[in-house]
């Protein structure tokens, strides 16, 4: 467990699902589970195949082998809402349909996606003000929360540290335009007021490691309940503290999903996404003399005519270019792996049909 705390929330709550984002609509849906005996859930964090679950009852530990699936995405994750089967050994049933769920493509670099949270309202990419901005970085992370389905904030940790803070939030917000940016300091306390009024329903934090992920969440929380750990010096790098996805409530009636930190965030079926995250570019481009303009050398091109004058960044245009490749390559890649599943599966049938037609024969 990566935090200091039991079960990483407040137990005491545990029969307030209304506390953790259970709703009217969610309860009409659940008549049915109720008719076969069960109850709803939701999942706070999952590790070893298991995951715990708070639940009207309390929170159980319980077991996922009837939710098992060939595609990682659709596995449990933190912030699943659930039907569960009580009992002295208790098991997820099934997963109820999810309201958006944040997606990177797998580690592995294989064709699948890992789901890093469900059912997320706010994603706040958390960028340290200590070291320099990434503009790459908070432009995945906000293409990453767009497609989820969620609100992002870009939250600046570690403004006490920052060498030129005007110029850090310039720059943020250069990357992130129409997305609130909301600079602060776990140490001096200052912004944490202010982020707490933007944070509202299940809020997931989004960001590399020593980012300030776990600091800020504990600022949030007024305690020190999530684990965190020393950036080296050399490289303004932090180790992983967290290792496991976790939700905890908010004392403003929010709740919260600390990650692992990202090394690594690739793009998965992102293209809206990406879309909602350079509206700039998209909207110049509409203005566009062609609709296909390519932004190369086209004449009546808005886009590169933005350039030229200095209303936008060559920076974000190419940023958005290299985006759109890579996620066009894992879209590729998903397509030909789904294709072989199919060649598979049809092979796998007619090799049955033939052995059912030689045995008929004999």
């Amino acid at each position: 467990m990566s935090h200091s705390s039991s079960s990483g929330h407040d137990s005491s709550s545990g029969h307030d699902l209304a506390g953790y984002g259970w709703d009217d609509e969610r309860e009409r849906s659940f008549t049915a589970y109720r008719a076969k005996g069960l109850v709803p859930g939701r999942v706070i964090g999952v590790d070893r195949g298991r995951c715990d679950v708070v639940t009207e009852h309390g929170a159980v530990r319980a077991g996922t082998s009837l939710v098992r699936s060939a595609d990682p995405v659709e596995l449990p994750c933190t912030g699943d809402w659930a039907a569960l089967r009580p009992g002295r050994d208790p098991e997820l049933a099934a997963l109820l349909p999810r309201r958006g769920v944040i997606v990177r493509s797998a580690v592995s670099r294989s064709s699948h996606g890992q789901a890093l949270a469900a059912n997320v309202d706010v994603a706040a990419v958390v960028v340290s003000a200590a070291v320099d901005v990434k503009p790459g970085r908070v432009e995945r992370l906000l293409a990453l929360a767009w497609e989820g389905g969620a609100l992002p904030v870009v939250v600046l940790t570690k403004i006490d540290e920052s060498a030129d803070l005007a110029w850090t939030v310039a720059e943020v917000r250069r990357s992130a335009p129409g997305v609130e940016v909301v600079p602060t300091s776990a140490v001096t306390g200052e912004g944490i007021d202010a982020l707490q009024a933007v944070l509202t329903g299940t809020v997931v934090l989004l960001g590399p490691s020593g980012a300030g992920k776990s600091t800020l969440g504990n600022a949030l929380l007024g305690a020190a309940v999530l684990e965190t750990g020393a950036v080296r010096a050399q490289d303004n790098k932090g180790r992983h503290t967290t290792v496991r996805r976790q939700m905890v409530r908010l004392p403003n009636g929010a709740v919260l999903i600390d990650t692992p930190g990202l090394r690594g965030v690739g793009l998965l079926d992102a293209e809206e996404g990406l879309r909602r995250t350079f509206a700039d570019v998209e909207e110049l481009a509409r203005e566009c003399r062609f609709g296909d303009c390519g932004h190369e050398s086209e004449p009546g091109c808005a886009v590169l005519a933005a350039i030229a004058e200095g209303a936008l960044d060559r920076r974000r245009l190419d940023g958005y270019r290299r985006l759109q490749r890579e996620n066009a390559w894992a879209a590729s890649r998903a397509d030909a792996r789904l294709r072989k599943e199919r060649a598979d599966r049809w092979k796998a049938i007619t090799k049955s049909m033939r052995t059912t037609t030689r045995d008929r024969r004999r």
